[in-house]
């Protein structure tokens, strides 16, 4: 099942609420992310676009090291 598109604003939602993820600072359109784990700090880039695009989505998704099944439980 491919991913449903989202906002920007509710990716960043989903990530901070459901992963973990803190806001670190946003430039632009863009937010930035970031999270301790005991392996090191994982970060992603959002940018806060009124739709994401799935390319864009699984990115973002990449650079978090969540897995597309994962986020979709919460989507």
């Amino acid at each position: 099942m491919p991913l449903k598109k989202i906002s920007g604003k509710e990716c960043v939602k989903i990530l901070c609420n459901k992963f973990g993820f803190k806001i670190k600072r946003q430039r632009g359109s863009h937010v930035i992310l970031r999270k301790e784990t005991p392996e090191g700090a994982v970060g992603t880039v959002v940018p806060n676009h009124e739709e994401l695009k799935t390319g864009t989505l699984k990115g973002i998704l990449e650079l978090a090291k969540i897995k597309e099944e994962d986020f979709e439980k919460h989507q």
